[in-house]
């Protein structure tokens, strides 16, 4: 569906509401001119291959190349590789602000980057939770910070406004990171019925929208991430999703009742931004 007013009077009655859950992919980083760091999968995986041999045959898949890393090399080789991959700071875009000065319950950042962190910083009133990997923290499957970046207990987040939940980790603070097909097969194991997924982001997103921005379907594990997320929310959702769906994006999007609006994402910030102003005062 093409973004049209009823989808955004939709989306702005959400913010009103204060049931919008912003799901923010790496193609968020496309609003941030020249970011530093790898803003894709691709991207990502020719950083980490460029830096150490790696079979041709995986070279271009990130998974795997990242599992062949971690079992030829290291695993604290792997991370010191995701380290220097994602060690600039990233500038939020315009859009990272207007979220950061939204008082949302839940933001789901489902990359690496920094930049929602950095739009947050001005606040003391927000936390995270990130994902942790199994072969660094065996049956733990989740960490949580505050505001300082410091490691926080688990019960803190009920006191924050703004969750910020990074299910595949980040650099910051702690370099978390879900990257490897171990990584991933572990917690694949478990999704379905929860476990990988924080007590408090199940609590807060019962009933809510959310609002997929930067993010594409067109790969198995980014639509078991969203479909395990999102699970047990609502049955209303929008994706900002420019230019052709794959077959299988539309599948997904029919699937999980999600509206695609179709608008680039810069056009998209500049619209929301206004909704985001009308949501804050009201």
């Amino acid at each position: 569906m093409t973004a049209n007013a009823p989808v955004l009077d939709d989306i702005a009655a959400s913010l009103a509401r204060g049931t919008l859950i912003p799901y923010l992919g790496p193609g968020l980083l496309e609003l941030v001119p020249d970011a530093p760091v790898p803003a894709s999968p691709e991207q990502l995986v020719a950083k980490l291959t460029a830096k150490t041999t790696v079979p041709h045959k995986i070279r271009n898949k990130l998974t795997a190349a990242a599992q062949y890393i971690e079992n030829f090399k290291h695993r604290k080789s792997l991370v010191a590789l995701m380290n220097e991959a994602y060690a600039a700071s990233t500038p939020p875009s315009a859009l990272h602000r207007r979220l950061a000065e939204l008082p949302l319950p839940l933001v789901v950042d489902a990359w690496y980057d920094d930049a929602m962190q950095t739009a947050l910083a001005a606040r003391t009133d927000w936390g995270q939770v990130q994902g942790l990997a199994q072969s660094e923290h065996f049956g733990t499957w989740f960490g949580f910070y505050g505001a300082d970046g410091a490691v926080t207990p688990d019960e803190y987040a009920a006191g924050w406004t703004t969750l910020l939940y990074k299910p595949l980790g980040g650099r910051a603070p702690a370099a978390n990171y879900l990257v490897s097909d171990s990584d991933y097969v572990e917690v694949l194991t478990e999704i379905d019925i929860q476990t990988p997924i924080p007590p408090a982001v199940q609590n807060i997103r019962a009933g809510r929208n959310f609002l997929f921005l930067g993010c594409r379907f067109n790969d198995q594990l980014q639509r078991t991430f969203a479909r395990q997320i999102m699970k047990r929310s609502s049955d209303r959702h929008w994706a900002v999703l420019p230019g052709e769906p794959t077959r299988n994006e539309l599948r997904f999007l029919a699937e999980q009742n999600i509206t695609r609006i179709d608008l680039p994402l810069a056009e998209f910030a500049a619209r929301f931004a206004t909704l985001g102003a009308e949501a804050t005062a009201a």
